[in-house]
Formats: structure tokens, C-alpha cells, sequence
């Protein structure tokens, strides 16, 4: 099966009502170690997004693009700033085409990971949303099966977020609450978690 603009704007409508429900529990985890304003920046973010989605072009590199675009002109943040990163990655990689296939998926994740990481500087093991990235690479690679991708990606981003929960944050900002930060999920891991639920129709 392969994945058009098409399945890209129903990904996104899914995205929208996830940041909507998610809104104040991720403002709330966004406020123990931040600003306290990740469920504004994600809503505002795909909602920008949405509204780009009719005028999307079939060239999934130039679509991908455009919700970079948008989801910028939202939000200043530095997650604003890593989402639209990831997505122009991808954006790259796909430039002229009108489709991609399930098992592109892991490299594109992987991709999206690798510039995050340049960008924000920060090493993987530090408590982020690199981790939640990089366990969704690692467990969608090998796979072809369109059903079988979705199961990994959002399986493997709640299993990062809770496999990292007790460890000490030791990147951005939440590093300065150091060993308070043991317990807590991160904030950008949690979005993640949400965010992969919704694109993959699995929350």
C-alpha cells in the first residue's frame, strides 16, 4: 500500500483531535520542566497544518514542505522548531514523488531523528524525543506490511516514553531539575507518543 497526500491529510486530521484531547496534559507535564506551553504549540501546530491540508500538492516532498512551513509559523519553540526540522528532512528525501512505501518509513523516521539531533544538539539516552524517535526507526526497519509499520511506530514510542520514565533527564532544559525529573515522562516524549498513536490511526 502505498502512502499518498492523501493518507497524509487524514493523518493530519487525526493529529488535530489528538492535540486537542492531549492539550492540557501536555501543557501540565510541558510546566513540571518548561514552559508549560507544548499542548499550545502542538495544537496550534496541526491545526496550521489542517488548514494547509486542501492546497497540499501530490508531490509528497513539496507537501511535507508546506506543513513545515505552516507548523513554524505557529510556534517559536524549540519543539516547534525540531518538528518542522523532521519534517523538512523527510520533505527532502521525498521531493518529486507521490508516494512512499511502508517500508521507507523506518529510514525516513531515522532521517528526521538524525537532523533533530544536529539541530538540537543532544545525545540519544538523554530523555527526549530523539529516544521516542529513535526506538520507532529501529522497530518499523525490516517491515513492509502498511499495518505492520503503524503497530511498531506507535508501539515502540509509548514503550520509549516508559522505559525512560525513571531515568533522570539529561538534555534542554529539564536537566537543571536533575534527579527530580526521575518518575516523570518527559513532555516531548509524551507528545510523540501521541503524535505516533494519532498518524497511525492506533490513538
Amino acid at each position: 500500500m502505498t502512502l499518498t497526500v492523501t493518507d497524509l491529510r487524514a493523518a493530519i486530521d487525526r493529529l488535530v483531535v489528538a492535540m486537542e484531547r492531549d492539550f492540557d496534559a501536555l501543557n501540565t507535564a510541558d510546566g513540571a520542566l518548561g514552559d508549560g506551553d507544548l499542548g499550545v504549540t502542538m495544537s496550534r501546530g496541526s491545526k496550521a497544518m489542517q488548514e494547509a491540508g486542501p492546497n497540499l500538492p501530490e508531490d509528497l516532498g513539496q507537501a511535507l514542505l508546506a506543513c513545515a512551513q505552516a507548523f513554524t509559523r505557529t510556534s517559536g519553540s524549540s519543539y516547534g522548531t525540531l518538528m518542522a526540522t523532521g519534517l523538512m528532512t523527510m520533505a527532502k528525501a521525498l521531493k518529486g514523488r507521490t508516494g512512499v512505501e511502508p517500508d521507507e518509513v523506518a529510514g525516513l523516521i531515522a532521517a528526521a531523528r538524525d537532523a533533530m539531533q544536529a539541530r538540537g544538539k543532544a545525545d540519544l539516552g538523554g530523555k527526549t524525543v530523539l529516544d521516542s524517535l529513535d526506538a520507532m526507526a529501529k522497530a518499523a526497519a525490516g517491515l513492509s506490511d502498511p499495518a505492520a509499520v503503524a503497530d511498531a511506530v506507535a508501539r515502540a514510542a509509548s514503550e520509549a516514553q516508559i522505559a525512560l520514565r525513571d531515568k533522570p533527564a539529561t538534555v534542554g532544559r529539564a536537566r537543571i531539575f536533575g534527579e527530580k525529573t526521575v518518575g516523570m515522562d518527559d513532555p516531548g516524549m509524551l507528545a510523540m507518543t501521541a503524535i505516533a498513536a494519532a498518524i497511525t490511526g492506533r490513538g
